[in-house]
């Protein structure tokens, strides 16, 4: 196989876990786009330079400290949500079929409505959005370590009698 121009790497340290990456303090090599666009602007990594490395071990007590206190955050919150049971009441056709479809703000929405805020962006719909009335699990992904079940009931609304 030959090496282009873009099969170059650069070297970061992370300053939080990052899903598929590593964890906090672990030196990884990145793609430079993903690196310079989206890691060291979000203040999720920083260059691997000797005074960086240095600045790191200095900071790596308070990094480790914040990422135990996300951690057990999103423990609490995963305990939540698994006493957690949704339904969502929507106009169905004939044989169960949604005139629409619940997507995740839908149940992002009514957990909170519920008293557990959720994002958007917690709420995993692998299939795509709900579209038949039924019970449906959806998983929540609160912390790169934890993803909780989610049982969500999609009802039919009562129709109002004139």
């Amino acid at each position: 196989m030959r090496s282009g121009p873009g099969d170059e790497k650069m070297e970061v340290i992370l300053l939080e876990r990052i899903d598929n990456l590593g964890g906090v303090g672990d030196k990884v090599k990145v793609k430079p786009g993903y690196g310079r666009n989206y890691l060291i602007p979000q203040g999720k990594a920083t260059l691997a330079t000797a005074a960086n490395l240095a600045a790191f071990e200095a900071r790596r007590a308070e990094l480790e400290a914040k990422a135990d206190a996300e951690l057990a955050a999103a423990r609490e919150r995963a305990a939540a949500v698994e006493k957690l049971a949704l339904t969502i009441h929507t106009k169905a056709g004939v044989e169960g079929k949604l005139f629409g479809s619940i997507g995740t703000m839908d149940i992002a929405d009514a957990a909170t409505a519920a008293g557990v805020p959720l994002e958007r962006s917690e709420v995993l719909l692998p299939e795509g959005p709900l579209r038949v009335v039924g019970e449906h699990t959806v998983d929540i992904h609160l912390h790169t370590d934890i993803t909780v079940p989610l049982t969500v009931t999609v009802a039919e609304e009562e129709e109002e009698q004139a």
